[in-house]
């Protein structure tokens, strides 16, 4: 758990397959117990055997289950986004998909961005786009998207949602064809993806029209998506609580 890039090295050399047997050792008092354990190698494809287990080459263990999709939930600073890169930092190749883009002149949201960077793989790409049906929709490497609410805010952007008049007239129409391009998108994609969003709902109802309205049509893309995927987290204070496996 220490060095995810070890086995990242690994696969890139074809040392390591997806029926490799990957055995994790050297487990000391800094990882976590039990289930949280099995979770957190299950995500690297790995699992761990008790002391002085003898391990015989070419016998027969199921492979942890790794999903291929997977949707990791949270609140503003729960540490979804750290979750959803822990559960990708062993392979070599990933994809980071920044949903938020550039703004020009706000520094305080170039620090938020040059921190998300640096504590990413080197052998990370990160590609900045609303644009994700033909990233799912093509072969690569598995895709992190961060996140789905800043997805949202630009398909509402484009639709014209936050106009009541708008949305009334062609924006819910608009809104919800191409929320269900990115579900199916997610239903069929070949790929090895980790989508991040914010759980929302739980606090104060937002005051105006718009803030409600996109409350409610974030609401409702989580719930999509995760029935779209075979694994569900929420993260709470960074502790991530397992939904759906």
């Amino acid at each position: 758990l220490g060095r995810p890039e070890a086995l990242a090295r690994l696969r890139a050399g074809g040392a390591v397959g997806p029926a490799t047997d990957v055995i994790a050792v050297h487990l000391d008092h800094d990882v976590p117990p039990g289930r949280e354990l099995e979770r957190r190698l299950a995500a690297s494809g790995a699992r761990a055997v008790p002391d002085g287990t003898t391990v015989l080459v070419g016998e027969y263990h199921a492979l942890p289950d790794m999903p291929r999709r997977t949707l990791v939930l949270g609140g503003a600073r729960s540490g979804k986004s750290v979750e959803a890169e822990r559960r990708l930092e062993s392979f070599p190749e990933v994809v980071y998909v920044a949903t938020g883009g550039t703004r020009d002149g706000d520094a305080e949201w170039a620090r938020r961005v040059g921190l998300h960077r640096e504590r990413r793989p080197a052998g990370w790409r990160t590609v900045e786009t609303c644009d994700l049906v033909p990233l799912l929709g093509a072969d690569g490497p598995p895709l992190l998207i961060d996140c789905l609410a800043l997805w949202l805010t630009d398909a509402m952007d484009r639709a014209g949602a936050w106009d009541d008049e708008v949305w009334a007239e062609h924006g819910r129409r608009q809104l919800g064809e191409r929320t269900a391009e990115l579900v199916a998108a997610v239903r069929a994609t070949g790929r090895q993806v980790v989508l991040v969003s914010n759980e929302v709902g739980s606090g104060v109802v937002p005051a105006t029209a718009s803030g409600r309205r996109f409350r409610d049509e974030l609401g409702r893309l989580n719930a999509r998506v995760a029935g779209e995927c075979e694994h569900v987290l929420l993260v709470v204070a960074g502790q991530a609580s397992v939904l759906k496996e």
